[in-house]
């Protein structure tokens, strides 16, 4: 399997908004309503905003590659005195093919080359297919919480962590 990690920098930008729309377009609908789908595209993949994470040096955007496509992406920051893994997307038809595992392992190192003891993540307590995924790379549920995101909507997740 080829499989490509690289950072994303701006010209990748566009190409990443419409990545994060096909995925969550083919994941989120029946777990979230179609108006909090966009609201969150929009809060989280508007240009500008990925233009900002590039920039922040507490943040790292990785973009991978499968036999040459652009199937995935991982955005990893520094939050509240921990490393998290703040997005990690993989698109439906390479999924279960190893590239999320890829990906995870690439900001596990980066976490442990920062002196971190653990990676944490959120996950929507109904996205069953990424909780059993992120168990089989080593993450546990720590806790869960509910989250006001805006406009009446809210983020039900589990907070989950992988001890390194």
């Amino acid at each position: 399997m080829n499989i490509e990690i690289r950072p994303v920098t701006p010209p990748d930008v566009p190409a990443i908004s419409a990545l994060a729309r096909e995925i969550w377009q083919a994941t989120y609908p029946g777990i979230i309503t179609q108006e909090q789908i966009d609201f969150m595209l929009e809060q989280r993949y508007g240009h500008e905003r990925l233009y900002d994470d590039i920039e922040d040096a507490d943040k790292w955007l990785d973009q991978a590659f499968y036999n040459g496509r652009r199937v995935g992406f991982a955005f990893s920051e520094l939050y509240k005195g921990e490393f998290k893994l703040d997005k990690l997307y993989i698109h439906p038809d390479v999924q279960r093919q190893g590239v999320g595992g890829q990906l995870i392992e690439h900001v596990a190192r980066r976490a442990g080359k920062l002196g971190y003891p653990c990676v944490i993540l959120a996950v929507n307590k109904r996205n069953e297919k990424a909780i059993a995924s992120y168990k089989k790379y080593g993450f546990a549920v720590r806790e869960t919480v509910v989250d006001d995101i805006g406009r009446g909507f809210v983020m039900d997740d589990f907070i989950m962590e992988k001890k390194l």
